[in-house]
């Protein structure tokens, strides 16, 4: 194991095993070195990294800091790691996202508040009725989050949000390309909403799985 490997692995341990928590600053470099039996150099490195995944916090002239964990914090090196797909690949983070959205809207369903609602109904009636392709996905984007949001689950939320990214430039080329896509979207949204308010989980997945699932067929039948 390389060294620089080495000094991670034991800082994670002592994250896993509570002996440094969320918040908790990490002893100085010499003392924390001579703890673990490491270089300060390989020590260096190993913080330098667990920084970039959003474990540590590096505070100029303040020291260094376990960050809070949180999983919309820690996911973000995901989002990162996504944007760099493959096109070859978007057909898996739509299966992935097929998977995931529709699971999340139906733990929405008996969630989501009634001012929610509202808000997602209001981003539709702002549409209108033939909106720019531009402007549906940016709504599209909002609305999903808005809805799985709702779901509870922050991991989740994380997740899909990381995975949003790559089938962006795939909607904009359907709404392009396809002649009905927007008013298949917003019908779909419209649906989407309907089955949320009256708290019916299994329409609100069925919808949601029709949803992400059209989107997928129209790009594999267009590869």
């Amino acid at each position: 194991m390389a060294v620089t490997d080495e000094a991670i692995e034991k800082i994670k341990g002592m994250i896993v095993s509570g002996a440094l928590r969320p918040g908790d600053r990490l002893p100085k470099e010499s003392e924390l070195a001579a703890e673990l039996g490491l270089s300060r150099n390989s020590l260096r490195e190993a913080v330098r990294a667990l920084s970039l995944i959003r474990i540590l916090d590096v505070r100029q002239g303040d020291g260094t800091y376990v960050t809070s964990l949180d999983p919309q914090l820690l996911l973000e090196a995901l989002s990162f790691v996504v944007d760099f797909h493959r096109d070859d690949t978007v057909l898996e983070f739509l299966a992935v996202r097929r998977i995931l959205e529709p699971a999340a809207t139906a733990m929405a369903a008996t969630r989501i508040g009634e001012a929610q609602l509202d808000v997602l109904s209001s981003q539709l009636d702002a549409l209108g009725a033939q909106p720019s392709v531009e402007e549906l996905v940016a709504c599209d984007l909002e609305f999903h989050r808005g809805i799985v949001q709702s779901s509870g689950n922050s991991v989740l939320c994380s997740l899909l949000d990381g995975l949003s990214g790559p089938t962006t430039r795939a909607r904009v080329w359907r709404g392009l390309t396809q002649e009905d896509a927007v008013s298949r979207t917003l019908h779909e949204h419209r649906a989407i909403v309907s089955a949320l308010r009256d708290r019916d989980a299994e329409a609100a997945r069925a919808w949601a799985m029709v949803h992400v699932a059209s989107v997928e067929q129209w790009l594999r039948s267009t590869l």
